[in-house]
C-alpha cells in the first residue's frame, strides 16, 4: 500500500496554521497535512517524511540552518513583502486573500517536478457534465470576474449568471470561489497562469 504524501505546516500563529491547513486539505486532498506550533515539536515528528514544509518566517529565521539546505522542500510564509534575504526561497504572502494563496500554491505545484512527488489531483465528482454556458461562467469565475462583469461579458442577465453559478456549485458540490478556481484549473477550463 502506497503511503500518502505528508505536508507540514510549522507556524506558531494558530489562526494562520489552521487556515493554511484547511486550504491545503482542500487543494491536495490526497495529502496528510500536519500542523506544528513550534520547531521542536516538528523536529520530533520525523521531518524527513514530509515532502513540503510551510514555515512561518520567524521560525525560518531562527532555524535557517535546518530549513535553508532543504529550500526545495520549504515554503516560507511571509507577512507582506518578502525580505531580500529570502529571494532564493519559495514564498507565500499570507496577508492576501484565500484566492491569491490558493493561486500561489497551485503555481508552485504546477512548476514542481511532478515525477518526483506527484500528489494527484483533487477529488471531484466523476462524470459531471457542465453545459457550454456553465463552462463559460465557471472559467470567468475562476479568472476573478464578479457576477455583474460576467453578465456584461457574456451579454446575459445578472440573474441568469447567478442561476448558472448556483447550478455549477450544486453539480460539483463546491461552495467557494477558491474551490471553483481549483476545479476549473484541474479540469482544464482555465490555465494556471489565468488564475
Amino acid at each position: 500500500m502506497q503511503q500518502r504524501p505528508a505536508i507540514a505546516v510549522v507556524a506558531p500563529n494558530v489562526l494562520m496554521g489552521v487556515g493554511l491547513k484547511a486550504i491545503l486539505e482542500k487543494i491536495i486532498p490526497m495529502a496528510d497535512v500536519e500542523l506544528f506550533g513550534d520547531f521542536e515539536t516538528f523536529a520530533q515528528a520525523t521531518p524527513e517524511r514530509f515532502f513540503h514544509f510551510f514555515v512561518a518566517a520567524q521560525l525560518f529565521v531562527t532555524h535557517s540552518s535546518y530549513f535553508r539546505p532543504l529550500r526545495h522542500k520549504t515554503i516560507l510564509l511571509c507577512n507582506g513583502q518578502p525580505q531580500p534575504a529570502y529571494a532564493d526561497m519559495h514564498r507565500i504572502d499570507v496577508c492576501t486573500s484565500e484566492e491569491t494563496v490558493v493561486r500561489d500554491i497551485l503555481r508552485m505545484h504546477h512548476g514542481a517536478h511532478h515525477h518526483e512527488h506527484d500528489i494527484g489531483g483533487a477529488a471531484y465528482p466523476a462524470g459531471v457534465q457542465l453545459t457550454g454556458r456553465e463552462a463559460e461562467v465557471l472559467a470567468l469565475i475562476a479568472r476573478g470576474y464578479m457576477n455583474k462583469e460576467i453578465a456584461d461579458r457574456l451579454q446575459i442577465g445578472l440573474t441568469t449568471v447567478i442561476s448558472h453559478r448556483r447550478n455549477i456549485m450544486e453539480k460539483l458540490g463546491i461552495r467557494s470561489v477558491a474551490g471553483l478556481a481549483i476545479y476549473a484549473m484541474t479540469a482544464g477550463y482555465v490555465a494556471v497562469d489565468e488564475l
